[in-house]
């Protein structure tokens, strides 16, 4: 069945939302379940039963310190952080905020160098999940280097940046295809981050979508749909109960209109768990870019104060906060 991801209404290019522009100052062995935990979601061999306890925030960055960066792992040129983005200022903050763990995004401050968060993921196995940066060039090297991150590395996810595609080429182009494709293949979940807007690349996402179910997706950021702009999507019923699609309700100070607690999002909650479900929504801070901007632990109360207002139950909550990412990624964070 086709995947149809459809605009309420059109929304004019000069009001696509954006980032937030603020100044602001021993590899481990990839559990067994987890190769084939995507796909066990996508054919619903993985039952929306009762959620998890565990807190697990669904997105977030660590980078090198200064340090680390002139030892060991240097930035991307170009790509120099501006704050404070190390493990050890990660692990204070999900302490404070009673966060029990995480999916770690590739940051772009590394882009395709992936050896810092490798051995955080090494040094961390039960704390941490990895998720990669696709690595679309031409040459359709990054096809073999997902496969050797997944597979020697651990990683359990991977995002797809469509601005890092060369020369303004599609994601639906040849080697995307082919890194989709082979995500699906090594059971691991695509994220997509279209931070100009849903419009520009809902019909690439349809396309890989449609050519590749068994390929299971991740909308990171709400998609960047800012209220009350906002776009909601439908989904043919046959793909919701094979749960291809999941929405991340992360880096809410990005989508937001509103300062923090961010509660013009209430209705853009309410409408995602309505069309997807509370067990395909989950939480993410967006860690470090949140900590200036509400605070880690404020990340985590906005969730719930914005799900009140939604009126959510408390189990779509358990499910948004923590649940529906242990299904999508069963026997981690043990």
């Amino acid at each position: 069945m086709a995947l149809k991801l459809k605009p309420l209404f059109s929304v004019p290019s000069s009001a696509l939302p954006f980032i937030s522009r603020r100044p602001t100052s021993a590899i481990h062995r990839r559990l067994p379940s987890t190769a084939s935990a995507a796909k066990m979601a996508a054919s619903g061999t993985v039952k929306d039963s009762s959620p998890g306890t565990k807190v697990i925030d669904s997105h977030l960055h660590v980078w090198a310190s200064p340090e680390e960066a002139a030892e060991k792992y240097p930035y991307f040129p170009g790509q120099e952080p501006t704050l404070p983005g190390h493990v050890d200022f990660l692990l204070q903050c999900m302490e404070e905020a009673v966060v029990d763990g995480a999916l770690i995004v590739q940051p772009i401050n590394h882009k395709f160098d992936h050896s810092l968060v490798t051995s955080v993921l090494s040094k961390y196995p039960t704390k941490f999940v990895g998720c990669c940066l696709a690595n679309p060039a031409d040459d359709g090297t990054g096809i073999t280097e997902l496969e050797r991150l997944v597979l020697k590395d651990g990683y359990s996810a991977v995002r797809f940046n469509p601005y890092l595609w060369p020369n303004n080429q599609k994601m639906t182009n040849e080697v995307g295809k082919a890194l989709f494709a082979k995500a699906g293949e090594l059971g691991v979940p695509v994220g997509f981050m279209c931070m100009k807007g849903l419009n520009l690349h809902i019909s690439e996402i349809e396309q890989l979508c449609t050519e590749f179910p068994s390929t299971v997706v991740q909308l990171d950021h709400v998609a960047f749909c800012k209220p009350p702009l906002q776009l909601e999507f439908t989904i043919e019923r046959s793909n919701f109960s094979h749960g291809q699609v999941y929405v991340k309700f992360s880096a809410l100070f990005r989508v937001s209109r509103m300062p923090f607690p961010y509660q013009d999002l209430s209705d853009t909650l309410a409408k995602v768990v309505s069309s997807f479900g509370a067990s395909r929504v989950m939480w993410g801070s967006d860690f470090p870019f949140v900590v200036p901007e509400c605070g880690y632990k404020g990340a985590k109360e906005a969730v719930a104060l914005i799900a009140e207002q939604a009126s959510l139950s408390s189990a779509d909550l358990d499910w948004i906060m923590g649940g529906t990412i242990l299904k999508l990624f069963p026997g981690r964070w043990q």
